[in-house]
């Protein structure tokens, strides 16, 4: 298994994440906080352009000059270990790194180019990063730290029923970087194991992509909800309380457009979806509000907290 680090890690900031979920980021730097993961975030970073390239408004060649000029700010922090909170920025930044390392004639143009911006120290260098050791998703810097988990939970989660999504862009495109199985990673499932809850290790769909397809959201929505509503069912055939993600655009999709697509099943899931890392601040102890940023969800996660506040008495959230 590839070699995950706990110390100069460059945070990297989600367009996604910051506009629809903040309380990912927040409960991110929590856990890490927690789990005594040395990290830094630089507000030089710039977007990786996931959601405008893969609806092809940048080309690649575009995106891998910006992430020339995000590796620079790397090297520049001494955080060359890249951890990103979106699995399209993860998937986006390896495929960088490896035209940049392996495609001189890129590298040169893109160097080319910042020497005539006036930003020289910016220009890559094939040293700077390895798309296998420089870069990650911080869901497998948490995975790395699991047996740490157990002892700094405060939160009891047991009674909730949960499941994984694990992002098509983490284990579908860089198939061979992947956490175990790339079929079936089971990351998520370990880390939730970890803070003392039982998964629902397989079901149904558990396989699909969540159905967003960038662009097909707005142009195909049908076949696009069709989809997620596919795994809907599976989930709440299931009975599961809790849908765990890595990535804003699978919380996005299960998350807002649930209610739509129950009330055109004429059926209702209720099935409250989180990112991992809000699943781990809260069961660490974190505010739901102030850290995990329940209030941002379009289905309510009141519900869990309510129930933790009757399980945990005296840790009440």
């Amino acid at each position: 298994m590839k070699k995950i680090p706990d110390k100069e890690i460059l945070l990297f900031k989600s367009c996604l994440v910051n506009v629809e979920y903040p309380g990912v980021e927040s409960s991110t730097k929590f856990v890490f906080d927690k789990l005594g993961i040395e990290y830094t975030i630089s507000e030089r970073q710039s977007c990786c352009t996931g959601l405008g390239h893969y609806a092809d408004l940048f080309d690649q060649f575009s995106t891998t000059a910006l992430a020339a000029r995000n590796f620079g700010i790397a090297r520049e922090e001494d955080h060359r270990n890249i951890a990103t909170l979106c699995a399209t920025c993860y998937a986006i930044l390896k495929k960088s790194a490896n035209i940049l390392n392996t495609k001189d004639n890129v590298r040169r143009q893109v160097n080319k180019i910042f020497d005539g911006s006036g930003i020289s120290d910016l220009k890559y260098k094939v040293e700077d990063i390895d798309s296998r050791d420089n870069i990650f998703h911080t869901t497998e810097i948490i995975y790395n730290k699991a047996d740490k988990i157990p002892d700094l939970v405060e939160v009891d989660l047991s009674g909730f029923k949960v499941a994984a999504h694990h992002a098509c862009h983490y284990c579908k495109v860089h198939h061979q970087d992947t956490i175990g199985n790339p079929r079936d990673p089971m990351v998520i499932e370990t880390i939730a194991k970890a803070c003392g809850v039982e998964t629902v290790d397989w079901y149904d769909r558990k396989t699909n992509t969540c159905g967003n397809g960038f662009r097909q959201r707005y142009m195909n929505k049908d076949l696009s909800f069709s989809v997620t509503a596919e795994k809907l069912l599976s989930l709440k055939e299931n009975e599961v309380d809790i849908l765990l993600h890595m990535c804003p655009n699978c919380q996005i999709q299960f998350d807002r457009n649930q209610k739509v697509i129950g009330e055109s099943l004429n059926t209702e899931f209720n099935i409250i979806c989180l990112n991992i890392s809000q699943f781990v601040a809260l069961a660490f102890g974190a505010d739901p509000y102030k850290v995990v940023g329940i209030q941002t969800h379009t289905v309510p996660v009141e519900p869990v907290v309510d129930k933790i506040k009757l399980i945990n008495p005296v840790n009440e959230v």
